[in-house]
């Protein structure tokens, strides 16, 4: 049995403003093809399928395609969990007929966590593999608030709310492995489980977009949390494929493509986990690039001559240009345009540092608000308030961590669900 673990699609997502259905479609038909080449049995996809809940037309039609493809290929099985940026009752839609092509599909918990688990059968009809098919676990849904409870509270009931899930499902997984190894008189059925979070010593890069899932960086989730009887873990969230705690069966499989610049230089994969008796093997396999991002960074004349390089060598890259020099130029827009002419390079966005360097907490003219998230925006107010100074060090922590906990209750909410 061979598995494909995959996440963090992220279909619809834009680059400073530039659509980027080019690189999806590529990616998705290379998925189908390699889905063929490796003969893969199950695919996997843990979470953030789409880049926002209410994707477009054009990203719905690139994921039903996708699926279509696969459900005729090799491949027997689907199964899919909602990420963060998912919308629940969005991707649980089309379940019933979904589940006709052997997808399945679990946007969020419910009250029975069975539902939560997957047997899927070879072709002879014989269970080959148990899914717990664990999706995003909201704040709402793993702890209860109660007032006056602490930061350290908050994030000790999120921990555990996380640990007591797992476990619960997983106990739902052993129960069916034990009845079905005495039917089958074997004990080769593995328990594979999926999650979409962040666990403690995960990496990121800058500006990938991955956010806290849960208020304050304490709760991360640690590899020690989840049930000894899962033999492999397929985690989303992550756009880096690495392992959790260095431990070879939980794993991130990582983004196909790069989200941002930060990640420009990773080479991107997606996990073949295959199955001896119990024990995975997971190969990782590099997917393609393709999109070339390059962030260049230093004097005009340093910009300039990558740039010519670049134009040498034919390349079509998306360009991040950072100017860091001395001198004041204003015309730095019109001065790289026009290094750029008779190519098929583009600049995506150009940071002057000499004009956006801040001082103190000056807003200057060269920036806009485009140019700061929800949470700086909220930090200037803080710090521009009258009473500022009225404020210590710990209530100004306690007032950016409720902060917070507004903007993630925002982002999870389903504004398809009624």
């Amino acid at each position: 049995m061979k598995i494909l673990h995959t996440s963090d699609w992220h279909l619809g997502r834009s680059l400073y403003g530039k659509k980027r259905y080019p690189e999806f479609t590529a990616f998705l038909e290379w998925l189908v093809q390699t889905i063929e080449t490796e003969k893969i049995d199950i695919l996997l996809i843990a979470g953030d399928v789409f880049d926002t809940s209410t994707p477009s037309n054009l990203a719905q039609k690139l994921y039903y395609q996708c699926l279509s493809k696969i459900a005729v290929s090799h491949c027997r099985h689907i199964v899919i969990i909602a990420g963060n940026h998912d919308s629940p009752s969005f991707l649980c839609a089309p379940q019933t007929l979904l589940n006709t092509l052997n997808v399945y599909v679990v946007g969020a918990i419910s009250d029975d966590p069975a539902d939560e688990v997957i047997v899927l059968n070879n072709q002879q009809l014989d269970a080959e593999a148990i899914i717990c098919a664990i999706p995003y676990l909201r704040d709402k849904d793993i702890r209860r608030i109660e007032s006056g409870e602490s930061i350290d509270d908050k994030n000790h009931k999120l921990i555990e709310g996380v640990r007591k899930h797992y476990h619960t499902v997983c106990a739902i997984a052993e129960q069916k492995q034990q009845a079905l190894n005495t039917q089958n008189k074997n004990n080769t059925i593995p328990i594979i489980a999926m999650g979409h979070l962040f666990t403690a010593g995960g990496q990121t890069t800058q500006g990938d977009g991955v956010r806290e899932l849960y208020v304050g960086s304490l709760a991360h989730i640690s590899g020690a949390i989840f049930p000894d009887a899962i033999d492999y873990l397929a985690l989303g969230h992550l756009h880096i494929a690495q392992r959790v705690g260095g431990m070879d069966h939980i794993r991130y499989s990582g983004s196909p493509i790069a989200m941002g610049y930060g990640e420009a230089k990773q080479i991107k994969k997606v996990l073949i986990v295959s199955f001896n008796q119990k024990t995975p093997q997971v190969q990782a396999l590099d997917v393609p690039c393709f999109q070339a991002l390059e962030r260049i960074s230093g004097s005009l004349e340093t910009i300039q001559s990558r740039i010519e390089q670049l134009k040498d060598a034919h390349s079509n890259v998306w360009l991040e240009i950072e100017y860091t020099g001395t001198q004041l130029i204003t015309n730095l827009h019109e001065l790289l345009e026009e290094s750029l002419e008779k190519s098929a390079i583009e600049i995506r966005c150009i940071k002057n540092k000499r004009t956006s360097e801040r001082i103190l907490h000056r807003i200057h003219q060269h920036e806009t608000l485009d140019d700061l998230n929800e949470y700086e925006v909220f930090e200037r107010c803080l710090d521009g308030s009258n009473r500022v100074s009225e404020i210590s060090s710990e209530e100004r922590l306690e007032i950016i961590e409720s902060y917070h906990d507004i903007i993630n209750t925002l982002h999870e909410e389903d504004s398809n669900a009624e």
